[in-house]
């Protein structure tokens, strides 16, 4: 569990407009490469990848759409000097679906572990600001 709260807090200091690079390389996987993946996989892939895209990046959606494929590329360990990152991330999440041995409904089961862990931390965010307010 503490290894999916350091994930996401990280991962929602990097998406809050705070751009997180190493020259020109992201150091987590940046929302722009999600339509990159989009053929990659199946029809049910395809749709997931299609709904997200029409989202804003901030949308819980599209967080846990990053947050997934932050956690299926390894994005945690990835080294700013590594093969892999200098790379690019583009490259690396292309790679990581190809090699990906699951079905497309382990990728969506993974997606959806990402979008409740990702509302999860968005209530509990939420929950000292309401008490604050003396809600």
């Amino acid at each position: 569990m503490l290894k999916a709260t350091v994930e996401l807090s990280v991962l929602l200091v990097a998406l809050s407009g705070e751009t997180v690079v190493y020259t020109k390389n992201q150091l987590m996987f940046p929302h722009p490469v999600i339509p990159v993946l989009r053929d990659l996989r199946g029809p049910a892939w395809r749709e997931l990848v299609d709904r997200v895209c029409a989202l804003p990046e901030s949308h819980e959606e599209s967080l846990a759409f990053v947050l997934m494929m932050v956690r299926l590329n390894g994005c945690m360990a990835c080294e700013t000097d590594s093969y892999r990152a200098m790379r690019g991330c583009d490259a690396c999440a292309i790679q990581t679906l190809r090699r990906y041995k699951g079905p497309d409904e382990e990728l969506l089961h993974s997606y959806q572990q990402a979008l409740s862990d990702i509302r999860h931390h968005l209530a509990r965010q939420a929950k000292p600001i309401a008490q604050g307010a003396g809600v």
